[in-house]
């Protein structure tokens, strides 16, 4: 399933009709399988869900080549809270969000910044392989 149906809370904040980021409060977590973002996204995030009992075939994923653009970052907040803040590609201020734990956070464009509140531990995720700290470009 993929947007439209979606049983999950979540906020996208946008500038000029792009997506920058999605905030997920999975609290309650959904009832069903769903996917927050859309298929075309280089980077997939959604909620499988499965009964008791229930299982996932054994696969392997085919080796296709892919070629993307830019980096998306998911972080996993495990402990803490913090304010991102949240920019378009001009580096202007668009929303600062309050994030806690169990808050996931999809970030897809624009740049962003962090500003802890309390003592606050991430669980990162991002494309691969990381190259040099050029790749970031700090404002």
């Amino acid at each position: 399933m993929h947007p439209g149906d979606q049983d999950v809370a979540h906020e996208v904040i946008s500038w000029g009709g792009e997506p920058l980021v999605y905030i997920i409060h999975p609290n309650p977590l959904p009832e069903r399988t769903v996917f927050v973002t859309p298929p075309e996204f280089k980077q997939q995030l959604g909620f499988i869900v499965y009964p008791a009992g229930g299982e996932i075939a054994k696969h392997i994923h085919a080796a296709l080549e892919r070629h993307l653009v830019g980096t998306s970052e998911v972080l996993v907040m495990l402990r803490g809270s913090c304010l991102i803040d949240i920019y378009n590609n001009q580096k202007r201020l668009v929303a600062t969000r309050e994030l806690k734990n169990p808050d996931v956070i999809l970030m897809v464009g624009g740049g962003h910044g962090f500003r802890m509140k309390e003592d606050t531990v991430f669980l990162e995720i991002k494309q691969g392989p990381y190259l040099t700290a050029e790749e970031k470009e700090r404002f």
